[in-house]
């Protein structure tokens, strides 16, 4: 790894904002980062190697810090969650995970692949991190919204945390202790900043770090991180579930703004666009040319995210919400990333895995558009 490496990863991560600059477009800038690292990487010129070890710590760490930047998108203290639209929206992810249980044994079946449960897990995802962006950039009301908003919520935390069981179940007895450990910490480490708060300590210490500018809660969050990602490790988990964790907890306690700033800076401006333009580098786009069957299964992978997310109209959900809802990129992209650390996908799977998760950002992104012009006509249906 050579700075002019790393000047090369940050200036085709920009095409992420650049495909994305355009609203109506709605272009997740993950998916230029990702085209990036295809144009670079193994697929394209060659031009860096993604298995260098210091290239895939930097990368790691901006796979946790963009896990954390998710994690604290989840509105966990929404109070929706608690009535009965959030019982709506439980119940949503619940029909959409069956049906993508059957769908998944169905693809695994078909194309032979053996993956049924990373297939499940992936077809019953969705993305808060891509699907709320577009909810505010339309200037869809999310209060209006509040079973599709849950729905995605519920979906994303069980979804991220079921993951790595299902793409390295050989590790599921470490996997699950370390899972337990940090999941205790977690909910200890809430424990203590809810009090902290309560007594103004919370407030003072972040006025004093602000007045000296130490950054200090910058600098704890960095170090729950990197004691989360030690744990996982040990358990051979990914740091993805130790960044989740972190920003789960950070959405339990109220993030501050100015820590929301500096997360999001560091990740947005450099981490999270390297992580991203790494991954498209370690996919080799070519082999879906020598397997023919990854192209038709990444079409299978899509269209079944949103015939599974439809069923959730058994419960309520419109069904321009429940095709919003299947909207992802989050555990798709984790499990690929997982898969390409662990070795376990096929040639061309990983790939495969993506077209999909494309497939569906773009059915959610013409569904809310549709959402929108419903909205501006004073037509949109609430769900019963």
């Amino acid at each position: 790894m050579t700075p002019a490496s790393l000047a090369l990863i940050v200036a085709v991560g920009l095409l992420g904002p650049l495909l994305s600059a355009r609203n109506v477009w709605h272009v997740p800038v993950v998916v230029g980062e990702l085209a990036g690292g295809i144009l670079i990487g193994d697929t394209g010129l060659r031009l860096i190697d993604p298995r260098a070890p210091d290239l895939q710590l930097l990368a790691n760490i901006g796979f946790g810090l963009t896990m954390v930047v998710v994690g604290s998108q989840i509105p966990v203290r929404d109070p929706r969650l608690r009535s009965r639209t959030g019982a709506l929206g439980v119940a949503g992810a619940a029909v959409a995970g069956a049906a993508s249980a059957v769908l998944a044994v169905a693809l695994a079946g078909a194309f032979g692949t053996g993956h049924a449960a990373v297939y499940g897990i992936v077809l019953a995802s969705s993305s808060a991190a891509v699907v709320l962006p577009m909810l505010t950039s339309l200037g869809l009301a999310m209060g209006n919204l509040g079973q599709l908003v849950t729905q995605i919520a519920v979906a994303d935390v069980v979804c991220v945390i079921a993951l790595p069981f299902a793409v390295a179940p050989a590790h599921a007895g470490s996997a699950a202790i370390g899972a337990l450990v940090i999941a205790v910490a977690s909910v200890a480490l809430v424990a203590v900043l809810t009090w902290l708060g309560r007594s103004g300590l919370r407030r003072r210490a972040h006025a004093y770090s602000e007045r000296r500018r130490f950054a200090l809660e910058l600098r704890l969050s960095l170090l729950v991180l990197f004691v989360f990602a030690a744990i996982a490790q040990l358990a051979q988990l990914s740091i993805m579930l130790a960044g989740f964790a972190l920003g789960l907890v950070l959405a339990a306690v109220g993030e501050p703004h100015r820590l929301a700033r500096q997360l999001f800076g560091m990740t947005e401006g450099f981490f999270g666009p390297l992580f991203f333009v790494w991954l498209g580098a370690s996919l080799d786009i070519r082999g879906l040319g020598g397997h023919p069957a990854m192209v038709l299964l990444g079409l299978a992978l899509g269209a079944g995210a949103v015939i599974a997310h439809s069923a959730s109209r058994a419960v309520g959900l419109p069904l321009t919400q429940a095709v919003a809802s299947a909207g992802q990129l989050g555990v798709p992209v984790a499990a690929v990333a997982l898969g390409v650390q662990t070795a376990t996908l096929l040639p061309g799977e990983g790939p495969a895995i993506l077209v999909g998760a494309l497939l569906t950002v773009a059915a959610a992104a013409l569904a809310l558009g549709r959402l929108a012009g419903r909205a501006s006509a004073g037509t949109v249906r609430a769900p019963r």
